[in-house]
Formats: C-alpha cells, structure tokens, sequence
C-alpha cells in the first residue's frame, strides 16, 4: 500500500473520545456486542414495562437492582452483575446506592451523545 494511501485511512481516536465526553468507544461498542446486555438498556429504558419494582422506588427515577435484572434474564447475580459492570464501565448507566441495594438507569445523555457520535462519524 502506499504512503498516500495509508494515511487516508488513519483514524485519530483522541477526537472521537472527546465528541462522546469521555466515554472510550471501544469499551461501548464491546459492551453493545452482547445480546443480554444490550436486552437490559432496552429493559432500562422503559423498566416499568419490564420489571416488578421494589416497594417505594421509582424504578423510571431511580432504577432497578441486580436481583430484578437476574430475574428477568434468568441468570446468575454474578453474570448480571458483571453485565451491568460492563455497560456502567462504558458510561451506558449509572448507579445508585440506596440502603443495601445499588440501582442501575440508563445514563441517557450519554446514550445521546453516543448515538450523536454515530450519526455524525459512521
């Protein structure tokens, strides 16, 4: 190939982390290609069609927990868990921690800025 050529195709990722605010696009598009991962920001984006909330929680304004994504994915706590980590890791949801329980949501402007960073770049 030649040195023309090779530099037409060069990629500099520095500027794609900074269109998505920090969020690393090859830990999202890892955390995106796994079917039950992506099955739980589905579920995450409307959970009160997709889950049974805990008594008092506002599952649109607080999330759900581990044990009702293990339930509904009729997995392990700690496959779940781990799924979750993943998508939290790749700045997909957010945490909260009320009590025992830690609750998951979708971080919606970082979905937006994700899917921005698509139209914009793919």
């Amino acid at each position: 190939m030649s040195e023309s050529r090779r530099e037409l195709i060069k990629i500099d990722i520095s500027q794609n982390v900074d269109i998505i605010k920090g969020m690393d696009p090859i830990k999202v598009f890892k955390a995106l290609s796994n079917e039950s991962r992506l099955q739980i920001l589905q579920w995450l984006k409307e959970p009160e069609k997709h889950f049974v909330p805990h008594e008092g929680v506002d599952m649109k304004e607080i999330g759900v927990c581990v044990s009702q994504v293990t339930d509904k994915l009729n997995m392990t706590q700690s496959t779940a868990s781990q799924y979750l980590f993943i998508l939290q890791r790749a700045g997909l949801i957010r945490t909260e921690r009320i009590g025992k329980y830690t609750y998951y949501k979708r971080d919606e402007e970082k979905i937006s800025e994700l899917a921005a960073y698509l139209n914009q770049k793919l």
